[in-house]
């Protein structure tokens, strides 16, 4: 008989309540590695307008902002309902997070790296990938060539590649992702989507994870609190699907109705029989009859 997998609480839940603490940071640092290919230490949580809870947070989307130590920030951010401009709210974030973090008179040299990384459990865009990748390059546009930085820039800006001064953007949608775990990274993914971490996974982070997000190990009154959260998740869904994918179902309703009534009058207008409206457009006799 296969071992039952012990519940853990979800990865939204933690940023909002637990990761904070630096006794947990190996969790984010074990995602934030594997994410980047890098050995990232987080050495503080920033908090500012962007970081505060909010109502908003509680119902439908949860952040966090870290600065690692290589004075980058990451921002970290959960959201389950869809959002039509998200693309344009993550830059926002991202130029907001800028501009928070320069001083007045300093030079322009001295803005900070901010690595964006977005979380999602709904459809955005198209593409059937799961992890999408986004940074800043600079192309000729006759031939081709990639610029690059002078070695007075590079020493300047403590890197190789122009690429590494502008944010970095990563979506993860969550959804696509098929279960099948091929590397540490997917069993990061595996985590995000099932809430659940595997005998066999080796991912960094994880193992603290499944340690520390243990649901059985949180007292009675932060369970209960978590299943209140939850709670407030599927009541959002809920709203959502009935503002909008309802509205939308009864939108395409009612544009039907509406083109089959003129096709109904314009077939009226050439004198064809009401029983031929009737078979062609599906609408009744009496609707026919008040046109």
């Amino acid at each position: 008989m296969a071992k039952k997998i012990r519940k853990l609480i979800s990865f939204d839940w933690a940023i909002k309540k637990i990761l904070r603490s630096k006794a947990n940071f190996e969790v984010l640092e074990g995602f934030l590695s594997e994410l980047l290919f890098d050995d990232i230490t987080i050495r503080e949580i920033l908090e500012s307008e962007s970081n505060k809870e909010s109502k908003e947070d509680k119902l439908n989307r949860l952040n966090i902002k870290v600065k690692n130590s290589k004075d980058e920030i990451v921002l970290i951010e959960i959201q389950y309902n869809g959002e039509l401009d998200y693309l344009q709210r993550i830059l926002y974030a991202s130029a907001k997070t800028i501009v928070e973090h320069i001083k007045e008179r300093e030079p322009y040299a001295k803005i900070v790296k901010v690595i964006s990384i977005n979380i999602v459990y709904f459809d955005l865009g198209e593409g059937d990938d799961y992890i999408y990748q986004g940074t800043t390059s600079f192309r000729g546009m006759h031939n081709h060539s990639l610029l690059k930085l002078t070695a007075n820039q590079a020493e300047l800006y403590k890197t190789e590649k122009i690429e590494n001064i502008y944010p970095e953007y990563y979506l993860i949608k969550v959804n696509n992702f098929n279960d099948v775990a091929k590397d540490t990274l997917d069993e990061w993914v595996y985590f995000l989507k099932n809430e659940e971490v595997k005998e066999s996974f080796k991912a960094k982070g994880l193992k603290k994870a499944k340690e520390v997000l243990d649901y059985m190990k949180c007292s009675e009154d932060e369970r209960l609190e978590y299943e209140r959260y939850k709670e407030s998740l599927h009541y959002q869904a809920s709203m959502y699907e009935s503002t909008y994918v309802v509205g939308h179902l009864d939108g395409e309703k009612k544009g039907k109705q509406a083109e089959k009534i003129d096709i109904a009058k314009k077939m009226l207008q050439r004198k064809t029989e009401i029983v031929l409206i009737m078979e062609f457009t599906g609408l009744t006799k009496e609707e026919i009859e008040t046109l």
